[in-house]
């Protein structure tokens, strides 16, 4: 009952924290008390987060790489399994939903007792989702399906809700007198991807071009596709990446064409807040990811150990916040320490 008391009180200041924060925050988490293990498959995507005084074991499976992103979900992943003292396995499937629908498969057949999934294709993660649900497991939805979550009846959703977010994005467009913006997609078929740049086109003002310019894993081709687009379009005076590094490549492409343009970014990495301190990109839309990571391993273990739940039926929201010079200096600390 003492870890449970643990737990809630645990809990309870985070979903504070959350639901109040925004992108000046300065605290970091503790150093852990009890040495953690990690192993990791031959592609590197799976890690194993081991403890031993717990006899659950939970599953965190996304859609993610092991970029600037997702690798802070992994930190808050391996943080939460050390709160909690418990087994907790981390698998990133780079965009592919087969592989992703195989892991959770495979999690399912190993008895987990909490599976957190992210559904940037919600289509081909459905059948996969709904398996979680008819094995008895406890289904949480992270970062993408804020849209999707209830009716694969999963308990709640921890992320933030993609459209609002382009609102946010679409309004300081506008305070920054932008004409003209490309949306710049670094995912094909991520509907969160693409409910940013429909946000923005909600709230902004002038003239929104939604296109995909090619992966993060292809820096060379986004930038490319980038100043081509700019080639194309005189009119066009500002840039929305819809992740971190897509902006950078946009600095790098108007550079190239001859351009100036406004720029603005969602997600942090430290390139990004360095840019942003240098006044080169106007700002970035702060989701913290890092609250994705460890929020559900808390809530999957108190539903398992207390049958405590969350949200209410809503999504737990972890955003937007905004990054821009007036704070993107007691950001940058916190970027490199790998927890924003």
């Amino acid at each position: 009952m003492k870890r449970i008391s643990r737990l809630l009180a645990v809990l309870a200041v985070i979903t504070l924290f959350a639901a109040a924060c925004s992108s000046d925050d300065s605290d970091t988490a503790d150093e852990p008390d009890t040495p953690v293990q990690t192993s990791a498959d031959d592609s590197g995507a799976e890690v194993t987060l081991t403890q031993s005084d717990c006899d659950k074991t939970y599953h965190v499976i996304t859609h993610g790489d092991s970029g600037t992103f997702w690798s802070v979900v992994e930190v808050a992943v391996k943080d939460a399994s050390e709160a909690i003292g418990c087994e907790v396995v981390y698998f990133g499937a780079n965009n592919d939903a087969q592989a992703q629908s195989q892991a959770i498969e495979g999690a399912i057949a190993d008895g987990s007792d909490g599976i957190a999934i992210s559904l940037a294709d919600p289509t081909g993660l459905e059948a996969a989702a709904r398996a979680v649900v008819a094995a008895g497991i406890p289904l949480y939805t992270l970062n993408s399906g804020v849209n999707n979550y209830k009716e694969l009846g999963a308990v709640t959703h921890i992320g933030q809700t993609e459209i609002v977010a382009g609102n946010g994005a679409g309004e300081r467009f506008n305070d920054l007198g932008a004409s003209h913006v490309l949306c710049a997609r670094q995912e094909q078929a991520n509907i969160g991807l693409e409910e940013r740049c429909e946000g923005l086109a909600d709230t902004f003002s002038g003239q929104v071009t939604s296109e995909f310019i090619g992966l993060d894993a292809n820096p060379d081709e986004q930038e490319q596709t980038i100043a081509s687009i700019l080639t194309a379009d005189s009119s066009i005076d500002a840039v929305l990446g819809v992740g971190p590094n897509v902006p950078l490549r946009a600095l790098d492409a108007a550079e190239s064409a001859g351009r100036t343009l406004l720029i603005g970014g969602f997600d942090l990495s430290s390139d990004l807040i360095a840019a942003i301190e240098a006044g080169d990109i106007a700002f970035t839309v702060d989701q913290q990811q890092y609250l994705q990571g460890y929020l559900p391993v808390i809530l999957m273990h108190l539903q398992a150990t207390n049958q405590n739940t969350a949200g209410g039926g809503l999504p737990i929201l972890t955003g937007p916040g905004f990054v821009t010079p007036d704070n993107a200096a007691e950001v940058a600390a916190l970027v490199s320490a790998g927890t924003r």
